[in-house]
């Protein structure tokens, strides 16, 4: 049987009893929309984290587009965030009629290269989104320096980095909203649509909660046209149930990434590098190897491992953004990278004979 990228139906037989009996409570309740669940799982990922207040949202592309609109990011204004990601980064600056601004990303990290942030800076900017991509936390210190030179705002997209830690504190933290998301794949995943912003500005996170209700406070007294974009009740409980486990989750993904690393150990391949200050959460363990497609194609047609490409179109190749007049070569690093990166099976109940099996496969393949 073929290894899967990830494996849910596993995961939820290990928690069965805790996730049914949270379910089963919620119905019992019925209390489905902004109840005791969401609020308590609002307060235990704001001591997690070590912050003042999280807000929990329908989705983590509502995380981020929230997120902007409390930071009083306005249409024409720009945004400075990196092409390789998943588009949802990108769509939460369009959706406010801001502009993406592309820069490219560093080769080892997949991470937006911090020292290319400068010279895209212009009168219109105001802000920058850093993605923590693949779980691998960005270089925070030197961007919250830009960043404060500057009077940028900072916006963390932390959908892959749940848990990820930079010099000591977790991903999320350092900017001015740290947004994140449960989709089922991730992390810390619901079993359904989720996200979450965390702060510690006592007046956005009230902006927030408005944004996300309706533009309200009180019921049917609206302050401004908002949106809705509430966790339900069922999805929260489940989530709490997951979240007393991703510390361990965490863990045993890291272990299963340096089995991975131990038995790829070839030329050919080069496997994810962790900085030494960093705690990197691997949402997906990513290798870069030349004839990438081909090797695919050939794990495809093997049926011994899944293997997917995240991503293989940069943002600023995409059709979706073809009016911001980007061109091939533009973005060298991101372009090639795209063209190089392969992501491996990747969840905590992954057995290292599985990962071996799929080493192996990667192998035979190249």
């Amino acid at each position: 049987m073929s290894v899967p990228m990830v494996d849910l139906k596993i995961q939820y037989e290990t928690i069965k009893e805790e996730i049914n009996k949270a379910v089963l409570s919620v119905m019992e309740s019925t209390h489905f929309i902004l109840g005791p669940q969401g609020k308590a799982l609002e307060e235990e990922v704001a001591t997690y984290h070590g912050v003042r207040h999280a807000v929990s949202v329908a989705s983590g592309t509502d995380a981020l587009h929230l997120a902007l609109l409390a930071a009083g990011i306005k249409r024409g204004d720009e945004v400075i965030t990196t092409p390789f990601t998943f588009i949802a980064t990108a769509e939460a600056i369009s959706y406010i009629g801001a502009v993406p601004v592309f820069i490219d990303i560093h080769p080892d990290t997949f991470n937006m290269d911090v020292s290319k942030i400068e010279t895209a800076i212009t009168k219109k900017t105001k802000a920058i989104v850093p993605v923590h991509l693949y779980g691998r936390p960005a270089d925070m210190d030197a961007l919250m320096q830009i960043a404060k030179k500057h009077g940028l705002r900072v916006i963390e997209d932390c959908a892959q980095s749940f848990g990820a830690e930079y010099r000591g504190r977790k991903t999320g933290t350092f900017g001015d909203f740290g947004c994140y998301s449960f989709f089922p794949s991730k992390n810390l995943g619901g079993y359904g649509d989720g996200g979450m912003v965390i702060t510690n500005d006592d007046a956005m996170a009230q902006r927030l909660q408005s944004l996300r209700n309706h533009g309200s406070h009180v019921r049917y007294y609206h302050d401004e046209v908002g949106f809705n974009s509430r966790l339900d009740e069922m999805q929260a409980a489940i989530i709490r149930v997951k979240f007393r486990h991703i510390d361990n989750y965490n863990a045993r993904r890291r272990e299963n990434a340096r089995l991975y690393t131990q038995y790829l150990s070839l030329p050919a391949i080069k496997t994810p590098m962790e900085q030494s200050d960093t705690r990197h959460v691997f949402h997906q363990y990513t290798i870069k190897i030349k004839d990438r497609d081909a090797v695919k194609k050939k794990l495809d047609e093997g049926k011994v491992t899944s293997s997917m490409i995240y991503y293989p179109v940069p943002l600023h190749l995409q059709a979706a953004y073809k009016d911001l007049g980007m061109k091939p070569g533009s973005l060298p690093i991101a372009e090639q990278v795209s063209q190089e990166v392969l992501s491996l099976p990747m969840y905590p109940e992954l057995s290292e004979e599985q990962i071996k099996r799929v080493a192996d496969a990667v192998q035979k393949a190249l």
